[in-house]
């Protein structure tokens, strides 16, 4: 009964809670320690989600106490995992991973399914609040592995909901905004309203993020029609704040207002995050209903806190929305200087959270194999205490199975890598890479004091091939140029489509004059090359360029980018299908 319980924690809440209850009675009247440390287990969970992390926490301890008892290493992991959440859940964010970390490694090779990701999921919202999404992500994608639709009991659903929480902090919101739709989808299938309202949140404030408060109205309705029992939300946060500043933004007032209301009824925030999104809430009621000076005010107090880097529990998602409110406001209330200030400071936040991203998109796949290598080691010390056959044949299943979840880590990481990096239609990289690139190439030219070459290439007459003879006319002869651009460069050269029928090259350890060759063979070798386009035959293409190097353009990376695009745009002036070159001021 007491299992039964934990499984029925995700699908059917209310009924998980009446089997633990009844589980509990029957073991403290047998005398079943283990099977009331397990109902205990079950009823803390649940008190995780519709209750207080106090109440949560002094469950979990009692069930501690009765799994240890019997000797249940498993439980008491699971245990573990449970009270570190109620920890973090309550601001102790350190103190959280300091328990939870080092149940890592015997919890991976105790739990399975469900339990593990419980487990792995405590230690990915343990890194969340410091704001280290790169760690979040690995152990948040390695926990959906483990609980997935059919083994996992409906928690796959909660991952979904955590999931596009970070993809939130990190700037993602149309991801995050996938992961809620699905999270919700599957969710409709379970009995649990706590993870539904979460959901519901979580779609709320990718709307808002994406410019799009009005569409999160019939959300907000349905999470202020559930009560606040295991029937509806619960005791746990209902974040009214995030719920008003949506309201607000989307012109209604009356609503904005009630939900500040509903918040201040729930007394001071705590939490750093709390504190600045209530300051936000009141403050957009407060331009609604008394200008914009009223929200300058209600802002300012909170503004050291906001402009404070480095506070755990603090999202930088937040910390823009507050800035940008804040400069509205000045701006509104006419004082430009105080407003260009705080759009300067939205600025710099906005370029710490697309390296955020950057980093997490990049490491999230790679850092999913440290706990896969943990689970390869712990199985081979295992294997050298098996003496039978059926031992042997056991280990062979064991790494079959592991090899398995290598290839399909390495898979996604593969995959990751180049969503964030490559053009799919050429197969060169795309702009993102060029502007991560490009300034550390210049930084390194100029340190070994090397030229680096930047041409932007632009296929003459594109447009009207397109019109003459369709789009997948012109994505064939982009896919062929892309074919000939990577053959043409070295393995140092970094080749880019720039943007539709354009495309960047850079050079390093190659002049100004150097690259002018090298562009002029590329342009010949175009001219020769012929197309069939149903019936029709298309040769003699041309393209125009433009160069310049750092002798040339020494200032910045953006400078050397104007300056090819200007011999780009000189080339196409004199008559295409030619080649530019920036020459020294």
């Amino acid at each position: 009964m007491a299992r039964s319980a934990w499984r029925l924690i995700h699908t059917d809440s209310a009924r998980a809670l009446e089997v633990a209850e009844r589980a509990i009675a029957a073991a403290v009247a047998t005398g079943d320690i283990g099977a009331e440390g397990w109902g205990r287990l079950a009823r803390g969970m649940h008190r995780l989600y519709y209750a207080t992390p106090t109440q949560a926490a002094r469950e979990i301890r009692l069930a501690t106490r009765r799994l240890a008892a019997v000797g249940d290493r498993a439980g008491q992991v699971l245990a573990g995992a449970l009270l570190a959440r109620s920890m973090w859940r309550q601001g102790r964010y350190r103190q959280a991973l300091a328990k939870v970390l080092p149940l890592r490694d015997e919890g991976v090779r105790l739990l399975r399914h469900e339990q593990r990701g419980v487990l792995l999921n405590a230690i990915a919202g343990c890194y969340s609040v410091q704001g280290d999404s790169a760690q979040a992500f690995a152990y948040m994608y390695e926990a959906l592995r483990d609980a997935g639709p059919r083994s996992g009991h409906g928690f796959d659903t909660v991952l979904h909901c955590n999931l596009s929480h970070e993809l939130l902090q990190i700037g993602d919101y149309e991801e995050a905004l996938r992961h809620v739709e699905q999270g919700l989808a599957r969710g409709q299938r379970l009995r649990n309203p706590r993870l539904l309202s979460v959901l519901r949140i979580n779609r709320v404030i990718c709307l808002t993020e994406l410019g799009r408060p009005a569409e999160s109205l019939a959300d907000i309705d349905a999470l202020l029609a559930l009560p606040a029992d295991p029937s509806g939300r619960g005791q746990t946060a209902a974040h009214y704040e995030a719920l008003a500043i949506a309201a607000l933004l989307a012109g209604q007032t009356a609503l904005g207002a009630q939900l500040v209301a509903r918040a201040q009824a729930q007394g001071e925030p705590t939490l750093p995050e709390e504190c600045v999104e209530r300051a936000l809430a009141d403050a957009l009621l407060a331009q609604a209903q008394r200008g914009a000076g009223a929200a300058v005010r209600a802002l300012l107090p909170l503004r050291t806190l906001a402009d404070t880097d480095g506070v755990i529990g603090l999202h930088v998602r937040v910390r823009l929305q507050f800035f940008a409110a804040l400069s509205d406001a000045q701006a509104r209330a006419g004082h430009p200087k105080a407003a260009l200030a705080s759009l300067r400071r939205w600025q710099q936040l906005h370029r710490a959270q697309s390296q955020l991203a950057s980093h997490a998109r990049y490491q999230a796949a790679a850092l999913q194999t440290e706990v896969l290598r943990l689970q390869h080691r712990l199985d081979e010390n295992d294997a050298q205490r098996r003496a039978t056959e059926k031992a042997r044949a056991e280990l062979a299943a064991i790494n079959a199975q592991l090899s398995r979840k290598v290839e399909e880590v390495q898979a996604l990481q593969e995959a990751l890598r180049q969503q964030a990096t490559q053009d799919p239609l050429t197969g060169l990289f795309n702009r993102r890479h060029l502007n991560e690139t490009l300034p550390t190439l210049f930084a390194m030219a100029r340190r070994d004091r090397q030229p680096l070459s930047l041409v932007i290439v632009d296929l003459d007459h594109f447009k009207s091939i397109n019109d003459l003879h369709g789009h997948a006319a012109g994505d064939r002869l982009l896919e062929r140029f892309g074919e000939m651009v990577a053959g043409h460069c070295r393995g140092g050269d970094v080749a880019c489509r720039y943007g539709g029928e354009e495309f960047c090259l850079l050079l390093p350890h190659t002049g100004a004059e150097g690259a002018r060759r090298k562009v002029q063979l590329l342009l010949r070798r175009w001219r020769d090359e012929v197309f069939d386009l149903e019936g029709a035959r298309l040769q003699g293409l041309s393209f125009s360029a433009g160069i310049a190097d750092t002798d040339s353009v020494p200032g910045s990376p953006d400078a050397l980018l104007k300056a090819a695009d200007d011999r780009l745009l000189d080339a196409k002036r004199a008559g295409r299908n030619r080649v530019g070159v920036a020459t020294t001021a």
